[in-house]
């Protein structure tokens, strides 16, 4: 009886144990959100950055409180970041993308995406194998260092956006914003395609079935999110679940954009791609066959939780940096980590330079108006909006270099250090550049116009007439053109394009099957019944 009391009294300390790191990590992330608040109005500052000072303060407390023993409360998990915190960032991103820019502009979004990618990984293995060898920084193999290559290629545009406004230049925009998202997934299938090849002997057949399994992962993730997001929409436009409760709807949308990341991590597919588009599917299609307070709750509970999600990840990067276990290992040689560290932060400027203004000068080529070519200035800002270095390299970094969590090993622990250190100087340099940057490239275009979009950015957006979302559109994207009533003809006659075939099949195929914008579920006298129908 005594041994049973015993155990169950270590149960409860145990359990008592790991509720004291938790809630103070929610108080930090209550306290990054209020900083946030106070310092929005200022010109450096951001939410990225906020979280990253409070996670090192917070790290410099920990050591001095354990005697130097541990900077962080929670310990870093490769499951944690990618099953918990990234899906609800890559699904949001998705569901609040401006679909009609994103797919005007995606052959240039593709070619940032996936080609300047490849060229960016290529040029920083390369750059990476020809320094550190001569450095003899530890035993890294020939998959390290394509691996770094992929690691250091994962961009993070979450600063640049911060400070874009999606309205006022929604090129620039959807170019930065579609191509974070397609460089990450294609990082990541680079970085598994690279890990799941033997590089010992590497041929003609091995290149092959290297570029024929990155094609196969990209396809079959594309459409597995679309998928997904369509069967969301059928089932809650057959069954209509809000006539009884609109909370089986929100409830229903959440659970089936988990579904589409696991099924994707199931099949050994990019997850990151499938939920994206699975995203876009589920506000092209399902967000419009729910109530309209189910409509009011999905939004803001996606966009909540990303926000917090973010939070989390950069308040736990800035713990993570002082975590002495991984720098005890290099204390031995600070110049040799520094040296390193500035190594790949040149080899980051460089290789996305490399890709940003000639593949720009390609895509310009193939536009026909001056609008939809992209300038010098916005060329700038985009190679600025890649350079910063976040979540997603760190949990790369790890997988490819730790052991259980940290490394006694050499060259995997000043690769680590290494990762850190780049990530924590591109955000805050780099970062706390990016508003006066775009602020001098791009002073603020004063629309006359409202800022009403032509997609249905808030559930309030379907009781607005379809003229003025066109209209609004029209102003916004044609400030760079002298003759705007030339542009109004051209954007109001339809035109033979790919954006006009598949507007036809949509409205006749697909929005009959799936619903979508202009559906609306029969209830008699029910608000959104009376609310929609008075703009039919």
């Amino acid at each position: 009886m005594a041994d049973i009391l015993w155990k169950m009294g270590a149960m409860l300390s145990s359990d008592h144990s790991s509720v004291v790191p938790i809630n103070l990590f929610v108080a930090l992330l209550c306290a990054c959100i209020v900083i946030g608040h106070l310092l929005e109005e200022q010109r450096w500052m951001n939410e990225s950055i906020t979280a990253l000072a409070v996670g090192l303060c917070t790290g410099v407390v920990i050591l001095l409180t354990t005697g130097g023993k541990s900077s962080h409360l929670l310990v870093f998990s490769e499951d944690l970041f990618f099953i918990y915190l990234l899906p609800p960032i890559i699904f949001n991103a998705g569901f609040q993308v401006k679909k009609k820019q994103f797919f005007r502009n995606f052959m240039t979004i593709m070619l940032f995406g996936a080609v300047g990618t490849l060229i960016s990984t290529a040029i920083i293995s390369i750059g990476a194998t020809h320094f550190f060898k001569k450095m003899n920084i530890g035993s890294l193999r020939i998959g390290d260092y394509l691996a770094i290559g992929a690691i250091f290629s994962a961009t993070d545009s979450v600063c640049t956006l911060q400070v874009l406004n999606q309205d006022e230049t929604p090129l620039l925009y959807s170019l930065v914003f579609g191509e974070g998202v397609v460089n990450d997934a294609t990082s990541v299938v680079l970085f598994h395609a690279i890990q799941s090849i033997d590089l010992s002997h590497i041929n003609s057949s091995i290149a092959a079935e290297f570029l024929g399994n990155f094609l196969y992962l990209f396809i079959s993730s594309t459409i597995l999110g679309v998928l997904t997001g369509l069967l969301s929409a059928y089932i809650i436009k057959k069954l209509y679940f809000g006539r009884h409760s609109t909370d089986r709807e929100v409830a229903l949308m959440i659970l089936m954009a988990y579904l589409s990341y696991m099924l994707a991590e199931l099949f050994y597919l990019s997850a990151i791609l499938t939920v994206f588009f699975c995203g876009i599917v589920m506000s092209h299609y399902t967000w419009h066959n729910v109530t309209e307070s189910s409509r009011i709750t999905t939004k803001h509970a996606f966009a909540t939780w990303s926000f917090v999600a973010e939070i989390f990840i950069f308040l736990y990067v800035g713990m993570d940096a002082l975590d002495i276990e991984k720098w005890k290992v290099v204390s031995d040689s600070p110049g040799t980590s520094i040296m390193v560290s500035s190594i790949l932060l040149g080899l980051v400027l460089v290789g996305r330079a490399a890709f940003v203004f000639p593949l720009s000068f390609l895509s310009n080529l193939t536009k026909k108006f001056p609008y939809e070519k992209i300038d010098i200035k916005q060329q700038v800002t985009i190679w600025w909006a890649g350079l910063m270095r976040g979540a997603v390299s760190m949990a790369l970094a790890y997988n490819q270099f730790t052991r259980s969590g940290h490394t006694h090993l050499h060259g995997n622990a000043i690769m680590i250090t290494s990762t850190i250190t780049v990530v924590l100087f591109s955000t805050v340099v780099f970062g706390l550049m990016t508003k006066p940057l775009v602020r001098i490239l791009l002073p603020s275009q004063k629309h006359t116009a409202s800022m009403l979009s032509s997609e249905p950015s808030s559930p309030k957006s379907f009781a607005v007439p379809l003229l003025s979302r066109q209209d609004s559109e029209d102003n916004q994207a044609s400030h760079n053109v002298p003759r705007r009533t030339s542009l109004r003809m051209l954007l109001s006659t339809p035109s033979h394009t790919v954006h006009h075939y598949w507007r036809k099949f949509d409205n006749s195929f697909m929005r009959p099957v799936f619903g979508g914008r202009g559906f609306v579920p029969f209830v008699p006298c029910s608000p959104t019944d009376q609310s929609v129908h008075q703009w039919q």
